[in-house]
């Protein structure tokens, strides 16, 4: 739709304007104070409009606020360091971007250049970006028929959840391992590209079963085939670990980042691989961003690192995801439309459905949910078909994370 000259993919009629933000909370134009449940998905982890992040700004604006295709600021050269050096130390080479999807743009072009084969593995009904190659990723041909052709060379399959089934987690694997075997065993596959046993973009909130990742990875080094792990959603200590990839220590060809990157502050992605593929495709995939890591993004980003760093943002995350679970599961759960409760640290599914033996999916009730929480106080967002995806920022106090679960299980009983 059209608002105030502005395009958006989809308003719902209880979205608001928003006047300002801070911490947990959202004001609306209308007055309304609201307990935040999203932040903006999964972009600011920290808290909106955080202090130390603006004044961090604010100094290098100062000093330079442009980089150049051809050199580098050095507050660039230092956020290069500081990054590399929480990752593994394979993982030392950085490519800028300006977001998730040009970073993952640049992860299908190195795969493919480095590799010398065309085709991806990846999973459908997830969200890698909005361009001609990311959509390709994970759209059903069904939902992009005005704008196709995509970008060839995808198969998409179906990520092993472990909701919408009725295996138990052990089979779901071993079925998932069959799959995904015979596809790579014709070695013309690329890289798989995933996220870290986590659907976060769709909204879906599915979950893989345990070993998942560490599967993908010793099936893909068995066929000589990369993984590129979208960190979009599950970095920067959204799910309990600093990154997704720690949950199984798994260390993949390329990473990708965006969003909590620079906490929402400045539009920033990165494309992080080992110096060998680089080495070995520079020149061949033109991997240049004119607004990729401007200097006052880099300032952000390493203001950001530092907080998580030195606050054990993911600690906090942890420990705050397990209550929500906890607290869901005793008040939410024996709800007859909740269906499931499903995440991993403070990335919470809350699955709404007709009735808990079909598990089919009831949109309508989870978009009242939704409203009703807006006009209750509390701003949580549809994913998707029926999961409200819960993403409060991880530093939420105590009691705003109480107040805004009562809220929920208050609204649960409007549906």
């Amino acid at each position: 739709m059209i608002k105030n000259k502005l395009v958006f993919n989809d308003s719902p009629d209880w979205a608001f304007d928003l006047k300002k933000a801070k911490g947990s909370i959202i004001w609306t134009k209308d007055g309304r104070e609201l307990i935040d449940f999203t932040s903006a998905w999964n972009v600011v982890n920290l808290g909106w409009n955080n202090e130390e992040i603006a004044e961090a700004m604010a100094k290098q604006i100062q000093e330079n606020v442009q980089g150049i295709l051809w050199s580098s600021d050095d507050i660039q050269v230092k956020y290069a360091d500081a990054l590399t050096k929480v990752l593994p130390k394979s993982l030392n080479t950085v490519v800028r971007a300006t977001g998730g999807t040009e970073a993952n743009e640049e992860a299908l072009k190195t795969a493919r250049a480095f590799i010398g084969r065309k085709k991806f593995i990846s999973f459908r009904d997830t969200y890698h970006g909005q361009s001609f190659g990311t959509m390709a990723i994970g759209y059903r041909p069904e939902f992009v028929t005005a704008i196709e052709p995509l970008v060839p060379g995808f198969t998409q399959i179906d990520f092993p959840q472990t909701y919408r089934t009725d295996k138990s987690p052990k089979q779901v694997l071993k079925d998932f391992a069959a799959e995904l075997e015979s596809l790579l065993a014709k070695k013309d596959i690329a890289a798989v590209v995933t996220e870290a046993g986590i659907i976060t973009g769709w909204g879906s909130t599915y979950v893989a079963p345990k070993g998942y990742l560490k599967l993908v990875r010793e099936l893909t080094q068995k066929y000589g085939t990369l993984i590129i792990l979208d960190e979009v959603g599950t970095g920067f200590s959204r799910c309990g670990k600093m990154f997704g990839m720690e949950i199984e220590n798994v260390v993949p060809d390329i990473v990708t980042f965006a969003k909590g990157l620079s906490n929402g502050a400045v539009a920033i992605g990165a494309m992080i691989t080992k110096k060998e593929i680089i080495e070995a495709t520079i020149g061949q995939t033109n991997l240049t961003s004119t607004f990729g890591w401007v200097p006052v993004g880099c300032a952000a980003g390493l203001k950001v690192l530092e907080i998580h760093q030195r606050d054990k943002i993911w600690e906090k995350a942890q420990k705050d995801g397990k209550y929500v679970m906890n607290f869901l599961q005793q008040k939410a759960l024996p709800h007859p439309k909740v269906g499931d409760i499903r995440g991993l640290g403070m990335e919470i599914g809350l699955d709404i459905v007709k009735d808990k033996s079909s598990k089919e999916v009831d949109p309508e009730a989870a978009k009242k949910l939704v409203s009703e929480a807006y006009k209750n106080g509390l701003h949580i967002v549809l994913g998707d078909g029926g999961n409200i995806q819960l993403m409060p920022p991880l530093t939420i106090e105590k009691g705003r994370l109480d107040a805004g679960l009562d809220i929920l299980i208050s609204c649960l009983q409007t549906i």
